[in-house]
């Protein structure tokens, strides 16, 4: 999804984004593979199939974007669409797009902030007052954009660790910027040429102190998804398995602050059932039910 700024006077009387014939961001979007052809404003409807869509981070119209005001940015509508569309990324085309929603200086590319699973990256303005920055090198930009957005593609293993009094232990994540947290089962990336018995017991070893078992048995649960962490976006394909352990308290060998771990504690299924708080999986109290 691409973000722009507001709408100035030619879009808003044409009812089309970026409808300034002077504005480079159709070009750009045809030139960086983003369009099999070149795209009339009129025709913006036709990148809803190619999975492309345009919002603003300012809906009132400003003979230019100095015009607008603080209270014209509305956050809270973008973060709503976004956590309800769950697009894998949002592009703001300028940094006074990003700027306005956001009260922060970007830089150029992705961005550590992110809406839930969505990730943010900044592109240039397309606007002609950007005249000072060269077309090629807004192309490349978009050009980045276009790589960037295909996912860095991770095997990964997890152990669904779990006491003689069924509980559960967890890991606390939490996002370096947005301070959003989750818990997830104990478990990471696949390294080049480990097993998942290798990678599995490594992980239990680092994370929580336990040593894990030579044959953890089948997998009991996979999943797939997509998610962006450290500037990338990731498509990390998960195996879980079930792993029993003494319930003593966790004693991590390795600073797990790097990686966003803020805590590990052990849930009762009650607890998990009960939290507000955000559970990976979400189906985790019913899966371990069914094991135990």
């Amino acid at each position: 999804m691409f973000c722009g700024i507001n709408p100035g006077r030619v879009s808003a009387a044409a009812a089309a984004h970026f409808a300034n014939p002077r504005n480079d961001f159709w070009r750009l979007l045809h030139d960086a593979g983003f369009t099999p052809e070149l795209v009339d404003p009129a025709d913006q409807f036709s990148l809803l199939p190619l999975g492309l869509g345009i919002t603003n981070a300012a809906y009132r119209t400003t003979p230019g974007s100095g015009d607008l005001r603080q209270g014209d940015f509305d956050r809270a509508r973008l973060e709503g669409i976004a956590r309800e569309l769950e697009p894998r990324a949002v592009a703001f085309v300028g940094k006074e797009a990003y700027r306005g929603l956001f009260r922060e200086r970007a830089e150029l590319g992705p961005q550590l902030r992110t809406i839930g699973s969505t990730a943010l990256f900044v592109l240039p303005s397309t606007s002609p007052a950007n005249a000072a920055v060269p077309y090629d090198e807004r192309l490349r930009w978009f050009a980045e954009l276009r790589d960037w957005i295909v996912p860095v593609e991770r095997q990964a293993v997890r152990g669904v660790v779990v006491d003689g009094r069924r509980r559960v232990l967890l890991v606390r994540f939490e996002h370096p910027v947005s301070r959003e947290h989750w818990w997830a089962t104990t478990g990471g990336g696949v390294d080049d040429g480990e097993s998942d018995v290798d990678a599995l017991r490594r992980e239990l070893r680092e994370e929580a102190g336990l040593e894990g078992p030579e044959d953890p048995g089948p997998v009991v649960f996979e999943r797939e998804h997509t998610f962006p962490w450290g500037g990338r976006i990731i498509r990390q394909r998960e195996r879980f398995y079930l792993v029993r352990a003494p319930g003593r308290e966790a004693a991590p060998t390795v600073d797990l602050r790097a990686e966003g771990v803020t805590e590990l504690r052990w849930w009762t299924l009650a607890e998990l059932e009960a939290t507000p708080d955000r559970i990976v999986p979400p189906s985790l109290a019913e899966l371990v039910r069914k094991l135990t």
